[in-house]
């Protein structure tokens, strides 16, 4: 069998005291007294089977073999603090936000930098979701949810309802009398649909084709690049139609059955950098909206 690992303190004290080549700067670097790291170190020599140091009147020198076991230890440890990170979000103040992918790519995304000069403080992880959840992801603070319906298990609130469209790309020729005509697009399973829109309009339709997605990043990308038409709303797609990527090629616009919600886990209540991210969501869309 191998040799199980030395503790893991062990190593912790022989970094310090191979950083500071001195037993009082690793004590005092750990809170330990010197005669304690001293013996943590000859603890880890006989381990080891071989000295570490080289004791000199007035220094610590490291030996061949510490030479050599310093870097594997300092290299293990960062590992250690990596996966820690992946795993906590890297620091305490991390805000994990949950949302769909197309809410976070479209909008949130561009916005981060403004968000960033605003709360430098705050660091912000960003898990999204295809489909909408039936309820937050574990480890979540803040959610923004697309839904027909809130949840009822945390604290919801309302965002933001929109009126969805169809889009296309810049110099697309389409009229209301030859639209069926050409591709269409959507994201599947919404009641913000195709036959929503063209029933406000008058128009009669029968068994339209259209290509389903399961996200409007797909649709709008196919729309973008001249493909066809696709449907979205002012939320996910206002910033494309500013830079002039995207056009509304007709005036009637449907009001969405389905809003944004903003969805608050009980840990967000003691999180600042949850509270703060929360509130600049909130003043972003009443911004927007006031456009």
């Amino acid at each position: 069998m191998q040799k199980p690992l030395p503790p893991l303190g062990w190593l912790r004290t022989f970094e310090a005291a191979a950083r500071h080549l001195s037993f009082t700067g690793a004590a005092r670097d750990l809170n330990m007294t010197q005669s304690a790291v001293s013996q943590q170190i000859k603890s880890l020599e006989g381990y080891l089977g071989q000295p570490l140091f080289l004791r000199r009147p007035r220094a610590l020198e490291l030996t061949e073999a510490g030479i050599t076991y310093l870097p594997v230890v300092r290299e293990a440890f960062r590992t250690l603090v990596r996966g820690t990170q992946a795993v906590t979000g890297a620091q305490q103040n991390a805000v994990q936000v949950q949302s769909n992918i197309t809410f976070a790519v479209n909008w949130l995304a561009p916005r981060l930098p403004k968000f960033r000069v605003q709360h430098p403080e705050v660091q912000l992880n960003i898990f999204t979701e295809l489909w909408e959840p039936r309820e937050m992801a574990e480890g979540a603070a803040v959610e923004i949810r697309y839904s027909l319906r809130p949840s009822d298990t945390v604290r919801t609130e309302l965002l933001r309802t929109d009126h969805y469209y169809p889009v296309c790309a810049p110099g697309y020729h389409v009229t209301l009398d030859n639209l069926q005509q050409h591709p269409l697009f959507d994201c599947s399973n919404l009641l913000s649909n195709w036959l929503g829109w063209t029933e406000e309009q008058g128009l009669n339709w029968e068994n339209p084709a259209i290509t389903y997605s399961t996200t409007y990043l797909v649709s709008l990308s196919v729309a973008m690049a001249g493909g066809g038409l696709c449907l979205a709303h002012d939320t996910i797609a206002s910033d494309l139609i500013a830079q002039g990527r995207l056009v509304a090629p007709f005036v009637h616009r449907a009001r969405m059955p389905e809003a944004y919600y903003l969805l608050l886990s009980p840990r967000a209540e003691e999180s600042p950098g949850a509270i703060a991210f929360a509130n600049w969501v909130r003043r972003e869309l009443e911004h927007d909206t006031q456009k």
